[in-house]
């Protein structure tokens, strides 16, 4: 009987060092061999692998030209499965840059609550407007104006999937193999439930489409899991004590694992890689990738979720926010010091050899003024600042507002802030630095204010974007739009005041947004040169423009400068530009939706 394809095919890493290589991942109904095949004789085979009776490969294509635009089919034990019969969309592609490359477009965005509209059989419930990631897919097909220009990748920045809020078409799944009354009652309790929301998510055509032509990079966010995933040690501890979380965990990593990271790495990283060659190997992985995921829980440092890649002169670094917390109060921190360092030389690495950075991390660095300020406050009296009554309080406040972004951690907020600095700062600086983020359910652009002391010379931006899909009340739209008043920020400085919490080192202010709705953020980047674009999805077909922006590097770098010596335009010598101290900027005025 001929193999089937499951899921995908999803095109994930490509090459930007010789543009001649890339990967492909599958899925397929029982072991077979995977082969992908592209039109100018490019290709690749590898053998299925097992977890828990799933059979999946990420089957690597070598002999790509650098430039091109190849077509490619998949193959399952020599059976063509991929375009399927009678599609009406083009054919899936690998784009590959040139040697002359120096343009790299990046799509990001988060929260993708992918149930089927009504009329799909969703279920009143699952109505949550248009899907964005459609929307672009159908831009893309109809391939004109210019946002039907595809990334070079799309970066998903977490809540990929939500194993807390399922579906009504899920649930009838879960329920005919439970009782939905058992805990986790309709959450997913296991790997193989795992899988039915990435069925979900990855079946839809235009999404499988889109999936399959342009190159993705992923990390997970607190959905992925459970919502509030890590915010105490408190909550961590009430996790743990329930009888279904250990198994939840395990297939949440596991899937994780196999879904999305794995499609993260290079070939190198692959090929170095000892858990992934011990499952290719085995042929059934399913053990020692529970083993591992055991680990990983108990032990945060046993894995790094996080991961760089260069794309010519742009740099990513994707941050793992969730699994490297350090939750004990007192020395609670978003990154412990391994991840804290691996960020920080990741970024200093080969100073000027990049003109763009992207800090991926799936949490707002710079929230609105009053959320800032709040989530200071909230940690401060959870750590006992106002006593042990107001402590619980607190943590009450904390899980039921989701009081845990950086803001929450503030020793991680000033470190954060001390590298973008540092990198920005120096006499290699680059041209920008942004910090790409999602969760919080609407988009914006925020600028730090330096203050004189703390001379930066490259572009920072906090962009954040967010949702993908996903359900946004009125309540919470307003709830934001305070965060960014001035009576916001007056009532987030009298919470910080109460909480005994000190100013942060720099002020910020919003500079584009908010935005609502179900959106995308495209940075094209282009030498020193870049421009944002958001997009929102007006129906299912329809992308359109809600914003863009221009951003120059005023200050040109100079290899081997001293720090201080590079300043000026065209990286004339000169004293830093001045700053002026600030503490907390107004927000511009709000931009209506």
């Amino acid at each position: 009987m001929t193999a089937v394809l499951r899921l995908g095919p999803l095109l994930r890493y490509v090459d930007w060092d010789t543009g001649t290589s890339a990967t492909v991942w599958v899925e397929a109904d029982r072991p077979c061999e995977a082969e992908v095949r592209c039109a100018d004789g490019a290709g690749g085979t590898a053998r299925t692998w097992r977890i828990a009776g799933h059979h999946y490969a990420l089957v690597p294509v070598t002999g790509l030209r650098p430039g091109s635009t190849t077509a490619y089919g998949v193959f399952l034990d020599g059976e063509r499965v991929w375009p399927p019969p009678g599609s009406l969309f083009p054919e899936s592609v690998i784009r590959t840059p040139g040697p002359a490359t120096d343009t790299v477009r990046v799509t990001f965005g988060s929260c993708r609550w992918a149930a089927p509209p009504p009329e799909a059989g969703g279920g009143p419930g699952d109505a949550a407007g248009p899907d964005a990631l459609d929307a672009l897919a159908a831009t893309l097909v109809r391939g004109h104006g210019e946002n039907a220009q595809p990334p070079d990748v799309l970066l998903l920045l977490g809540d990929q999937v939500y194993a807390d809020k399922t579906s009504e078409a899920t649930r009838r799944r879960l329920a005919a193999r439970r009782c939905p009354a058992e805990p986790p009652g309709h959450q997913v309790a296991d790997y193989e439930e795992y899988t039915y929301l990435y069925e979900e998510s990855w079946l839809d055509p235009d999404v499988r489409w889109l999936l399959s032509t342009v190159p993705s990079l992923m990390i997970f966010d607190d959905h992925d899991l459970i919502d509030d995933w890590n915010t105490s040690a408190a909550w961590l501890a009430g996790a743990r004590a329930t009888p279904w979380w250990q198994e939840r965990v395990l297939g949440g990593l596991m899937s994780y694992w196999v879904h999305q990271h794995l499609g993260n790495l290079s070939p190198a990283e692959l090929a170095a890689d000892k858990l992934y060659q011990a499952v290719c190997e085995s042929g059934d992985g399913t053990q020692p990738l529970r083993e591992f995921a055991v680990r990983a829980d108990a032990d945060p440092a046993a894995a790094r979720w996080s991961y760089r890649r260069d794309f010519g002169r742009v740099r990513l670094l994707m941050a793992d926010t969730r699994t490297r917390r350090v939750l004990e109060e007192g020395r609670r921190a978003m990154l412990d010091a391994a991840a804290r360092d691996w960020l920080r030389d990741q970024a200093l690495d080969a100073p000027g050899s990049y003109d763009h950075l992207l800090i991926g991390t799936s949490l707002p660095w710079l929230m609105p003024s009053a959320a800032h300020d709040a989530e200071a406050w909230n940690q401060a009296l959870c750590a006992g600042e106002r006593g042990p009554r107001w402590a619980r309080l607190a943590e009450i406040l904390r899980r039921r507002a989701d009081m845990e972004h950086w803001a929450a951690f503030p020793a991680s907020f000033e470190a954060l802030t001390a590298l973008v600095a540092e990198v920005g700062g120096g006499p290699e600086a680059p041209a920008t630095v942004a910090v790409l983020s999602g969760d919080v359910h609407h988009a914006y652009v925020a600028e730090p204010a330096w203050p004189a002391t703390r001379p930066v010379r490259s572009t920072v931006l906090q962009l954040t974007c967010s949702p993908v899909r996903q359900k946004v009340p009125g309540a919470l739209r307003l709830a934001f739009r305070f965060g960014w008043s001035g009576a916001g920020r007056r009532l987030g400085r009298a919470l910080a005041r109460h909480g005994r919490v000190g100013r942060p080192s720099i002020g910020w202010r919003r500079t584009g947004g908010p935005w609502f709705g179900n959106q995308l953020m495209t940075l094209t980047l282009r030498g020193r040169s870049a421009r944002l674009r958001l997009d929102q999805a007006r129906t299912e077909k329809d992308l359109v423009t809600a914003h863009e922006a221009t951003y120059e590097a005023t200050y040109e770098a100079v290899p081997g400068a001293t720090n201080g010596a590079a300043y000026g335009p065209g990286g004339a010598a000169g004293p830093p530009p001045p700053r002026t101290p600030v503490e907390r900027p107004a927000p511009l005025t709000d931009i209506p939706d």
